[in-house]
Protein backbone atom coordinates (compact mmCIF):
# COMPACT_ATOMS: atom_id res chain seq x y z
CA UNK A 1 0.00 0.00 0.00
CA UNK A 2 0.73 3.59 -0.45
CA UNK A 3 0.08 6.81 0.79
CA UNK A 4 0.19 8.95 -2.59
CA UNK A 5 -3.59 10.68 -2.84
CA UNK A 6 -4.82 10.09 -6.49
CA UNK A 7 -5.97 13.57 -7.97
CA UNK A 8 -8.97 13.62 -9.41
CA UNK A 9 -9.00 12.86 -13.45
CA UNK A 10 -11.69 14.84 -15.37
CA UNK A 11 -14.13 12.07 -17.22
CA UNK A 12 -13.24 11.40 -20.72
CA UNK A 13 -14.08 13.75 -23.34
CA UNK A 14 -14.92 16.96 -20.72
CA UNK A 15 -12.98 19.39 -21.95
CA UNK A 16 -9.73 20.38 -19.59
CA UNK A 17 -10.24 23.70 -17.59
CA UNK A 18 -9.04 25.22 -14.34
CA UNK A 19 -10.82 24.66 -11.39
CA UNK A 20 -13.96 27.26 -10.67
CA UNK A 21 -12.84 30.43 -9.70
CA UNK A 22 -9.07 30.26 -9.64
CA UNK A 23 -8.54 32.43 -12.17
CA UNK A 24 -11.32 35.13 -11.32
CA UNK A 25 -14.92 34.95 -12.59
CA UNK A 26 -15.99 32.08 -15.10
CA UNK A 27 -16.32 33.62 -18.79
CA UNK A 28 -20.16 34.00 -19.81
CA UNK A 29 -21.12 34.14 -23.10
CA UNK A 30 -21.81 38.02 -23.13
CA UNK A 31 -17.93 38.39 -22.11
CA UNK A 32 -16.84 36.21 -25.29
CA UNK A 33 -18.66 38.23 -27.25
CA UNK A 34 -17.60 41.33 -26.36
CA UNK A 35 -14.02 39.81 -26.15
CA UNK A 36 -14.19 39.32 -30.06
CA UNK A 37 -16.33 42.19 -31.01
CA UNK A 38 -13.25 44.33 -29.02
CA UNK A 39 -10.32 42.12 -31.24
CA UNK A 40 -12.60 42.93 -34.79
CA UNK A 41 -12.74 46.40 -33.84
CA UNK A 42 -8.85 46.61 -33.13
CA UNK A 43 -7.98 44.90 -36.51
CA UNK A 44 -10.52 46.95 -38.58
CA UNK A 45 -8.80 50.44 -37.01
CA UNK A 46 -5.50 48.86 -37.90
CA UNK A 47 -5.77 47.97 -41.27
CA UNK A 48 -7.82 51.29 -41.47
CA UNK A 49 -4.37 52.66 -40.39
CA UNK A 50 -2.23 50.98 -42.76
CA UNK A 51 -4.36 51.68 -45.93
CA UNK A 52 -4.35 55.51 -44.84
CA UNK A 53 -0.85 55.36 -44.49
CA UNK A 54 -0.39 53.38 -47.66
CA UNK A 55 -2.30 56.07 -49.76
CA UNK A 56 -0.71 58.40 -48.66
CA UNK A 57 3.03 57.46 -49.37
CA UNK A 58 1.93 55.43 -52.87
CA UNK A 59 0.43 59.14 -53.75
CA UNK A 60 4.15 61.13 -53.21
CA UNK A 61 5.23 62.22 -56.60
CA UNK A 62 8.91 62.15 -55.15
CA UNK A 63 10.37 59.22 -53.49
CA UNK A 64 14.02 58.75 -52.33
CA UNK A 65 16.58 55.89 -51.06
CA UNK A 66 19.69 56.95 -49.21
CA UNK A 67 22.34 54.24 -51.09
CA UNK A 68 25.70 55.47 -49.38
CA UNK A 69 28.24 57.78 -48.83
CA UNK A 70 31.81 57.93 -48.49
CA UNK A 71 33.66 60.33 -46.27
CA UNK A 72 36.65 61.86 -48.74
CA UNK A 73 38.25 63.62 -45.60
CA UNK A 74 37.48 66.41 -42.98
CA UNK A 75 36.15 69.10 -46.10
CA UNK A 76 33.48 66.84 -47.70
CA UNK A 77 31.43 63.60 -48.04
CA UNK A 78 29.82 61.72 -51.13
CA UNK A 79 26.29 60.88 -50.64
CA UNK A 80 24.74 58.25 -53.23
CA UNK A 81 20.92 58.16 -53.67
CA UNK A 82 18.27 56.76 -55.46
CA UNK A 83 15.31 58.44 -56.48
CA UNK A 84 11.60 57.53 -57.65
CA UNK A 85 9.83 60.14 -59.52
CA UNK A 86 7.48 59.86 -62.94
CA UNK A 87 9.77 60.45 -65.97
CA UNK A 88 10.15 63.99 -67.08
CA UNK A 89 9.49 65.41 -63.25
CA UNK A 90 12.41 67.55 -61.92
CA UNK A 91 13.15 67.54 -58.03
CA UNK A 92 15.09 69.48 -55.20
CA UNK A 93 16.56 67.28 -53.00
CA UNK A 94 18.61 68.73 -49.64
CA UNK A 95 21.68 66.15 -48.34
CA UNK A 96 22.71 66.57 -44.99
CA UNK A 97 26.44 65.64 -43.48
CA UNK A 98 26.15 64.56 -40.24
CA UNK A 99 29.16 64.45 -37.20
CA UNK A 100 29.55 62.07 -35.16
CA UNK A 101 27.21 63.66 -32.38
CA UNK A 102 24.51 63.86 -35.64
CA UNK A 103 24.89 67.58 -35.53
CA UNK A 104 24.38 69.09 -38.90
CA UNK A 105 27.97 70.35 -40.35
CA UNK A 106 26.98 70.27 -43.89
CA UNK A 107 23.84 70.66 -46.32
CA UNK A 108 23.24 71.30 -50.37
CA UNK A 109 20.37 71.41 -51.95
CA UNK A 110 20.43 69.65 -55.45
CA UNK A 111 18.41 69.48 -58.06
CA UNK A 112 17.58 66.24 -59.91
CA UNK A 113 16.08 65.79 -63.20
CA UNK A 114 14.36 66.07 -65.68
CA UNK A 115 14.31 62.13 -65.75
CA UNK A 116 13.43 59.85 -68.60
CA UNK A 117 13.12 56.62 -66.22
CA UNK A 118 11.05 56.47 -62.99
CA UNK A 119 14.17 55.14 -61.11
CA UNK A 120 17.96 57.10 -61.11
CA UNK A 121 20.94 57.12 -59.14
CA UNK A 122 23.07 60.05 -58.32
CA UNK A 123 26.08 61.12 -56.30
CA UNK A 124 26.53 64.33 -54.51
CA UNK A 125 29.22 66.04 -52.84
CA UNK A 126 28.69 68.16 -49.09
CA UNK A 127 31.08 70.69 -48.59
CA UNK A 128 31.79 69.92 -44.69
CA UNK A 129 33.22 72.47 -41.52
CA UNK A 130 34.58 69.13 -40.37
CA UNK A 131 34.73 66.30 -40.43
CA UNK A 132 31.33 64.03 -41.53
CA UNK A 133 30.72 60.64 -40.30
CA UNK A 134 27.46 59.96 -42.51
CA UNK A 135 25.77 61.96 -45.17
CA UNK A 136 21.71 61.16 -46.05
CA UNK A 137 19.00 62.59 -47.77
CA UNK A 138 16.75 64.94 -45.27
CA UNK A 139 13.98 65.26 -48.52
CA UNK A 140 13.03 65.17 -52.10
CA UNK A 141 10.48 67.47 -53.51
CA UNK A 142 9.23 68.14 -56.73
CA UNK A 143 9.91 71.66 -58.22
CA UNK A 144 6.81 73.60 -59.44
Amino acid sequence: MTNETAAPQPSPGAPLRPPAGRYGPEPTERRRRLAVVGIVLVAVVGLAVTFVIGLRYANEPVRYKDFGFAVVGPERVDVTFEVYMDPGTTATCTLDALAESYAQVGTVDVTVGPVESAQSRYTVSVATSELATTGVVQSCRVVP
